[in-house]
């Protein structure tokens, strides 16, 4: 083997991910410096110049009211992503096994990931009307004499945003999980069996901690996702009714383009990144006391 041809492999590697680095370089590294230096400007889109304001932008965003709301609303939105995962997970153990229909149910369940974000906003506003909607008339019909107004009030949509976004969700964290149980041998679930194990401490000792490194995958992946979601909050409520169902990732669109603050959306999107790395700091060290191996 030649240094030539060694070279020559080495030139078609870095070919074959320039097309990457170049797409990662000038469309995430640029912009994401663009966007720390106007943070510190009052520059807007509809003015050619701007003015350096230093951490007046930071300062302004600590005592605004919508942004505590919008970090509030955040909080509430990414209590879907453990209940999805540990949905998905049920799901996955019992399509796992022979049961009538197992590929038809895999992708009815995977159906609404792959689903058009509008198509899936209109029917679940229809789902959700508080007066001729099906869930308040299965609610009433329950005997629920007042059931929750959801969209229509201030104080329901959230956690109607979380049970919209479990059933996103469910189904792409099921087909993980799904790859994931395939892997554990078979041997170790009939050796705990002959053993005298139940099938819930099976799963509990055996099966759960072998995929917790899939576990931790999908809840690390899920806040984030789930953190930069916007599309179906703006496209059921527009963040409305009032300042309810702003979340930070639209509070930094509507911040961007529809009010023309680009220094001012800068500086929220900064914060926003800090919230997303903390996050994923605490579950990564966090996982060093679960996740298996």
């Amino acid at each position: 083997m030649t240094m030539g041809w060694v070279r020559k492999q080495q030139l078609t590697g870095y070919l074959f991910v320039a097309p990457n680095i170049i797409g990662i370089f000038v469309f995430f590294f640029i912009p994401a410096l663009f966007s720390l230096i106007i943070s510190f400007t009052n520059w807007k889109f509809t003015q050619k110049t701007a003015d350096f304001v230093g951490f007046s932008n930071f300062s302004r965003l600590f005592q605004d009211d919508v942004f505590y709301i919008a970090l509030k609303n955040t909080v509430i939105f990414l209590l879907s992503v453990p209940v999805s995962v540990l949905l998905a997970f049920a799901v996955a153990l019992v399509l796992n096994n022979q049961v009538y229909f197992k590929n038809w149910l895999r992708a009815m369940y995977f159906l609404p990931y792959i689903t058009n974000g509008v198509a899936v906003a209109f029917v679940w506003m229809l789902l959700f009307d508080a007066k001729n909607g099906p869930i308040n008339h299965i609610l009433r019909s329950a005997g629920i004499a007042n059931p929750p107004g959801w969209f229509s009030t201030t104080t329901s949509p959230m956690y109607a945003f979380d049970l919209i976004w479990i059933w996103l969700m469910v189904g792409y964290n099921m087909i993980i999980y799904m790859a994931a149980l395939q892997e554990i041998p078979k041997e170790l679930l009939e050796a705990a069996k002959m053993d005298g194990a139940k099938r819930w401490q099976s799963i509990i000792h055996i099966i759960f901690p072998l995929v917790s490194p899939t576990t931790f995958f999908l809840l690390i992946t899920g806040f984030v996702v789930t953190i930069k979601s916007f599309g179906i909050v703006e496209s059921i409520t527009h963040g409305g009714p009032g300042t309810s169902t702003h979340i930070l990732s639209l509070f930094v669109y509507k911040t961007a383009f529809r009010y023309y603050e680009m220094g001012y959306a800068s500086t929220i999107s900064l914060v926003l990144l800090a919230f997303i790395l903390l996050i994923s700091l605490l579950q990564w060290y966090g996982q060093k006391k679960w996740v298996h191996y």
